[in-house]
């Protein structure tokens, strides 16, 4: 059973880290926003820290990280940025404390390899959402349900996509992230078990053809045959290549799960766009999907 971290509350302590890459501008803005909500925020050493393009060594990222799964003041820990990195120190953490006490721990993109990580071995719920280097670029709906997350507010998406879906109405439990970083983390302890779950994937800057072998990846490992649902959020910042690949993502997609039963849905907003809408994974959610109409309504997260 996944467990669901408390809920945080005005006066709540929480730490900012930078797992992966350097951040390249101030997030003070992030900050204040956070400080609104009546959240005591600790700045991490990593999130100003510099090594090449990280936010400090390999070293210096995985203390910064462990002091806070550690403490058990802190009620959530957020990622800065993703970019690349994570992976390095993943295997450098370590989650005994947090297991014993549960805290949010919540990025996307990078952060999935931390994400997986928490669902495979730790079976603690986690989010996947905006972070503070995208907070000024982000949507207010997008903050808004990153707020509405972490402190228990139930939530209900609703939207119309471009692409055309398969429809179903299904009730599972919501794991997923950026396809890149699942498929890095596919035969290690962190892999996520994709057995009669709803998946949500995105990506970004990947070719069509990288996209295709990612996912052929995927089926061919079964991981996508036993799964109760799909989700499509955004890939994006997709290069032209001088021979062109003839189909777009979402057609890639299709092409490739359009032989199960399970409802798919396309165009979700998530991933690496502004209206980067928060994902609670290990939740468990009804997915009710029409041909262009789609519902997501949080089941057991949450709190009216």
């Amino acid at each position: 059973m996944i467990k669901q971290p408390p809920y945080l509350k005005k006066g709540d302590k929480i730490a900012l880290v930078c797992p992966a890459k350097k951040l390249p501008k101030s997030i003070g803005y992030a900050v204040g926003v956070l400080k609104d909500w009546g959240l005591e925020v600790i700045i991490g050493e990593s999130v100003y820290a510099s090594y090449h393009q990280f936010a400090g060594t390999d070293e210096l990222r995985a203390k910064d990280i462990q002091q806070f799964l550690d403490d058990p003041s802190i009620k959530a820990i957020i990622a800065g940025r993703g970019g690349y990195g994570t992976i390095r120190i993943i295997d450098n953490l370590d989650f005994t404390a947090f297991k014993q006490n549960p805290k949010w721990f919540v990025g996307f993109s990078d952060i999935t390899v931390i994400l997986s990580h928490l669902i495979s071995q730790c079976e603690v719920q986690c989010i996947h959402a905006q972070m503070p280097y995208t907070f000024e670029d982000a949507t207010p709906e997008s903050i808004v349900s990153l707020k509405n997350s972490l402190f228990g507010k139930t939530q209900e998406y609703m939207y119309e996509s471009e692409f055309e879906n398969q429809a179903g109405l299904v009730t599972g439990s919501l794991i997923g992230g950026n396809l890149t970083l699942l498929t890095v983390v596919q035969g290690s302890v962190s892999e996520m078990d994709f057995k009669d779950q709803i998946l949500f994937l995105e990506d970004v800057g990947e070719h069509e053809y990288s996209i295709d072998r990612m996912l052929r990846m995927m089926k061919r490992a079964g991981k996508l045959t036993d799964l109760k649902g799909l989700i499509i959020g955004a890939f994006n910042e997709i290069e032209v290549e001088k021979i062109p690949f003839g189909q777009t993502a979402n057609e890639v997609i299709w092409d490739i799960v359009s032989e199960y039963n399970y409802p798919v849905c396309f165009d979700f907003p998530t991933g690496h766009i502004d209206h980067n809408l928060s994902l609670v994974l290990g939740a468990t959610v009804e997915l009710k999907v029409e041909i262009t109409k789609v519902q997501l309504k949080y089941i057991s997260h949450g709190n009216t």
